[in-house]
């Protein structure tokens, strides 16, 4: 009996160690086993079945509009009920999609799909079970002879039945209009919203990209050639603190002070500075010599010789501030917030020759035409004043010649066309936004332009037919435009804060911006293109001269 019991111990403890025999089956020996009765299954059913043969028809287009048919042998994967006997029409039809070469067919993935959903309300079936039966090249009794399984399908590869099936399948189509009647329709257009449908996903507001900065034949830079730095600029639309001079000398107005700084050496000069809470509220170079005009917060008017840093003299006429100053040879207009223009002649010890009282607001906006007869003044009062030189004097008549009221806001951005003296450019602010030209012989509106934003400045270039305007919110661009046509050329982006003023370079190549981000940047926007003036000086050289001619 202990030998008995130690031997079935010992058999316990070799069953341990090797396989378990008890237990459920695994899941791997389940799929196992179902996959061993399920090939043995299909084993024996095609055993006693014989191969049959399924015509796949492909479909590809020539010039002829013609189809092409292709037949492939492939072994049926279930028994007919019909004594073993099958048919094309019987067999199970595969997908095939036209390849993108030569019209040649490739089978779909298993478990792809086309995109796009056939309409079958809008689909002709009869159109397209009338093409594949002619397309057979038998007759609709032979087909359904097939299909009941008295018969198989003939030999296609046939040459005298594979002429028969293309000339059918050609006469086919030339007899249909196959461009009303398409075989698969497809829905276009997506159904429309709901009345009342908000898209969440909708932009309220969106910046658009800058346009290229290759400006037609020429190249302008979309960078700052240079940037400086402008602590304690006021940031007031109304006042005109820098200007450059013809001798190439920048006056800016920082706080209380005024600096000068020569573009040509780069030397920085502080003018003077005011004491107490007076500033300067605007600024203007004479057309020839080293004098500045400056306007003051306390209504006066200062002349300074800049070269000897000395003051000339004060010239009173205002009640209110001085925000803009013009010259016209030995002539200074000055505009003040009391809505007056004043004429000083700066020779005279009588300097007011003259008031001109036309607006209601405040002057921001003054500008003489490059000939001298007209003289142009915009306020916050909407209105624009085309007033006329006095008898050919440099100074304007008490009553303007035209009053543009289609502005709706404040006017500050003026500027004359130098190639036609006539035209003027006015520039409206914040609920305003349009840059609009007029004629100032008959005060006709030749052009308004949309510009989406506040217009600050307006300069004609000397060099090209164009015309760059300073903007303030959103963007705080610089913007060029084509002229007369005012196709925008390039946005010149890089103030944070909008563009208060511009001002250009005596010789015309290169533009400063003071910005409310308290820095001025130069650009150099409209320098001649180095290609053109080669094309010039290569003209004028090659142009023969008459002395040379004559002496041939």
């Amino acid at each position: 009996m202990a030998q008995f019991r130690y031997l079935n111990e010992m058999n316990s403890l070799i069953a341990m160690d090797g396989e378990i025999t008890k237990g459920p089956v695994p899941r791997w020996q389940k799929k196992l086993d179902l996959s061993a009765t399920s090939s043995s299954f299909n084993t024996s059913a095609l055993a006693n079945t014989s191969a049959r043969q399924k015509l796949s028809i492909s479909l590809s287009g020539n010039a002829n509009n013609t189809l092409h048919l292709s037949s492939n042998n492939i072994a049926s994967k279930t028994p007919r009920k019909n004594g073993g006997k099958t048919t094309a029409s019987s067999a199970k039809k595969t997908s095939q999609t036209p390849s993108k070469a030569g019209g040649s067919v490739v089978q779909n993935q298993p478990g792809g799909g086309d995109r796009f959903i056939p309409s079958r309300t809008a689909t002709d079936f009869n159109l397209g079970a009338y093409i594949v039966k002619q397309g057979t090249g038998g007759s609709d009794e032979e087909t359904e002879n097939e299909e009941a399984g008295g018969g198989s399908v003939a030999n296609p590869s046939s040459p005298k039945r594979e002429n028969e099936r293309m000339k059918n399948l050609t006469e086919a189509i030339r007899a249909c209009d196959v461009s009303n009647k398409r075989l698969l329709s497809y829905r276009i257009k997506a159904p429309a919203p709901p009345e009342g449908h908000v898209n969440p996903l909708k932009a309220i507001y969106s910046v658009k990209t800058p346009m290229s900065t290759k400006s037609g034949s020429r190249y302008i830079p979309n960078a700052p050639e240079r940037i400086l730095d402008a602590p304690e600029i006021m940031n007031d639309y109304y006042l005109n603190l820098m200007d450059w001079s013809l001798d190439n000398v920048i006056a800016v107005a920082l706080g209380a002070s005024v600096y000068l700084w020569n573009a040509a050496t780069g030397t920085i000069e502080m003018l003077f500075e005011n004491e107490g809470n007076d500033h300067a509220c605007s600024l203007s170079w004479i057309h020839e010599g080293h004098i500045l005009a400056v306007g003051t917060s306390a209504g006066t008017v200062e002349l300074w010789d800049c070269e000897h840093v000395k003051r000339l003299r004060v010239m009173n006429g205002h009640s209110a501030r001085v925000g803009v100053l013009a010259w016209n040879s030995y002539v200074l207009c000055s505009g003040s917030r009391d809505g007056t223009i004043v004429n000083h002649d700066v020779r005279t010890r009588q300097h007011n020759i003259g008031v001109m009282q036309g607006h209601t607001q405040e002057v921001c906006g003054l500008k003489w035409s490059p000939d001298g007869k007209y003289l142009a003044s915009g306020g916050n009062d909407n209105l624009v004043h085309v007033w006329s030189a006095a008898n050919g004097a440099p100074h304007a008549t008490a009553e303007p010649l035209h009053v543009f009221n289609q502005h709706q806001a404040a006017i500050r951005a003026l500027a004359w066309c130098p190639w036609q003296p006539n035209i003027l450019a006015t520039g409206g602010g914040t609920a305003d936004r349009t840059i609009k030209f007029w004629n100032a012989v008959n005060g006709q509106l030749l052009n308004s332009v949309d510009t989406k934003s506040q217009v600050c400045g307006l300069l004609f270039s000397k060099t090209y037919k164009e015309i760059i305007s300073a903007h303030g919110y959103v963007n705080n661009q610089l913007s060029i435009w084509k002229y007369p046509s005012m196709t925008k050329q390039v946005d010149l982006l890089g103030h944070t804060g909008r563009v208060l003023q511009i001002a250009m370079s005596p010789d015309g190549s290169t533009v400063m911006s003071a910005g409310a981000d308290e820095t001025l940047r130069l650009w150099n926007c409209f320098a001649p293109d180095p290609l053109m003036t080669k094309k010039e000086k290569s003209g004028i050289r090659e142009k023969p001269s008459l002395l040379k001619q004559s002496m041939r």
